[in-house]
């Protein structure tokens, strides 16, 4: 048998092949570019917007009127609706990237957004309101909330407004829901939000405690967001005129509200102003960025700390002679390791004091208390069986040793075995330290204005995605290369082997006696 290399024969049939293949996704892209619009409609939306859009909680399918009526558009042109869940404040910025064709999620017609992306005929006619607790006699209009705590969900008009209220403290959440959990929890005064949405929770999801005073703040608009010059826009404004003409429009609306729809503009009266481009700078978005990375920085060096704490506490009781002690820990270290940490901040937050309430016991969670709180028992957790394996790696004659020099067991831990057990998991230690500091952004979820959150709220005033979500993952590279450049160094001052000596310099030799 011959061995024959590679020919030209063999590279001209590759090439041939590469060709052919080109050539058909080139033809494919041009047939696609052929067509005016998509047969199919990748329409955004928030899921937890009720009861404009929410899932089901049987099928896990997308309902609501914002759903519906979006559907019945599609039909209208012929095409078909799919939904792809998204945060409301990512919304805008998919949009830009052209990820998806549209976006429907109670998004108000501003001036503002007008100059990011363009909107259909309005489709809702809304409007803020105000949310207190049934036991606030005190807040009745928006005057009233001066100094006050609002809570609000990031990205929305209610947001803007809240943050009008001279002296007031402003605290912003992913979601209407979480928002007024928030107030139910006594966190906050108010809640400034949709009324519809508001409206709903209260009477139909069986939120109890809350109540909506004063009349609405502000006159509103919802439309259809639509990348820039979308060719989509005369299709989906075509569409939504059909459905309101021939009656499925109103049939939508009352299913939803049980009343008559209003009669709706062509042009939203916002339009009629002209936005205020607030521009982006990379210097105000550092500057934003560094003021929330102090707080990442408190935030991991506390949790960090007590976590320690509490990680040598279970460490050493997970090696000690008492059974149900070691089974006790055994099921904290699962259960912290074993759930989302993001799971852990909703149900020590938001959760336990709902709890507490319902079986009537008053109390509510400071926001960084639970956030230290959340973190630091997540990373005892693991921290726990890093210094159990760090103390069992040790050789039992350690141990013999210190006996044999009349040490007592707590001796020989802390004068034998714990400082070499130390030395060997300092490089763990610090990749959990590095873990931590980026971990440190799911307490964005409650309102916590760390270095992602402030990001977030770059994004939502700006809608610069890209730019301002690269100088957030710069920052948590600062401040990761750090920490890891100070492990090292403390990894090699534990060294004893290989850490650097100093050389002491002989003294110089006096006059006399030479």
């Amino acid at each position: 048998m011959v061995f024959r290399p590679f020919g030209l024969r063999w590279i001209k049939r590759c090439l041939a092949l590469v060709l052919g293949l080109l050539l058909g996704f080139g033809a494919t892209q041009l047939a696609a570019l052929g067509q005016d619009t998509p047969a199919v409609w990748r329409v955004g939306t928030e899921p937890a917007f009720p009861p404009f859009e929410m899932k089901d909680e049987a099928t896990g399918a997308f309902v609501g009127f914002d759903i519906e009526l979006m559907t019945a558009m599609a039909e209208a042109a012929g095409k078909e609706a799919q939904f792809i869940g998204l945060p409301f404040d990512g919304l805008v910025p998919a949009i830009q990237g052209k990820s998806i064709d549209a976006a429907i999620s109670g998004m108000t017609i501003t001036a503002d957004r007008a100059l990011t992306v363009d909107f259909t005929r309005p489709y809702f006619e809304a409007g803020l309101a105000i949310a207190v607790r049934e036991s606030d006699s005190e807040i009745k209009s928006f005057e009233d909330l001066t100094g006050k705590r609002i809570a609000v969900a990031i990205g929305t008009t209610g947001a803007a407004k809240a943050s009008s209220v001279e002296g007031a403290t402003v605290r912003q959440f992913d979601n209407a829901p979480l928002a007024l959990q928030e107030l139910i929890n006594g966190n906050v005064d108010a809640v400034v939000n949709d009324l519809p949405v508001t409206l709903y929770a209260i009477n139909e999801a069986n939120l109890t405690g809350a109540k909506i005073v004063g009349e609405l703040v502000t006159e509103e608009y919802y439309g259809i967001a639509l990348p820039k010059g979308s060719a989509l826009l005369d299709e989906m404004n075509t569409a939504l005129g059909t459905v309101i003409q021939d009656g499925t429009y109103a049939q939508i609306y009352r299913k939803w509200f049980l009343s008559d729809p209003p009669v709706l503009p062509t042009v939203a009266p916002a339009l009629a102003t002209s936005g205020t481009d607030s521009g982006f700078a990379w210097g105000r978005l550092f500057k934003n960025l560094f003021k929330g990375a102090w707080i990442t920085i408190l935030l991991t060096a506390a949790s960090f700390f007590f976590g320690l704490i509490g990680g040598s506490l279970v460490a050493f009781a997970m090696i000690s002679p008492i059974k149900p002690l070691r089974w006790l820990c055994r099921i904290y270290v699962d259960f912290f390791r074993g759930t989302p940490m993001l799971v852990q901040l909703y149900m020590i937050y938001f959760g336990l004091p709902a709890l507490l309430q319902g079986l009537g016991i008053d109390i509510s969670f400071n926001q960084i208390f639970a956030a230290i709180l959340a973190l630091s028992l997540n990373v005892a957790a693991y921290l726990s069986e890093i210094l159990r394996g760090g103390i069992q790696s040790i050789d039992r004659g350690q141990w013999e040793a210190g006996e044999s020099l009349a040490m007592n067991p707590v001796e020989t831990m802390r004068y034998v075995v714990f400082p070499q057990a130390f030395r060997r998991i300092v490089p763990p230690l610090g990749n959990e330290f590095i873990t931590l500091i980026k971990d440190t952004s799911l307490a964005s979820v409650i309102g916590f204005n760390e270095l992602l959150r402030q990001g977030e709220l770059i994004v939502a005033n700006t809608y610069a995605a890209f730019q301002v979500y690269f100088g957030v993952a710069l920052v948590y590279l600062i401040m990761t290369s750090l920490a890891s450049i100070a492990f090292r160094r403390l990894e090699t001052y534990m060294d004893p082997i290989n850490r650097p000596k100093k050389v002491k310099k002989d003294p110089v030799p006096s006059a006399i006696g030479v």
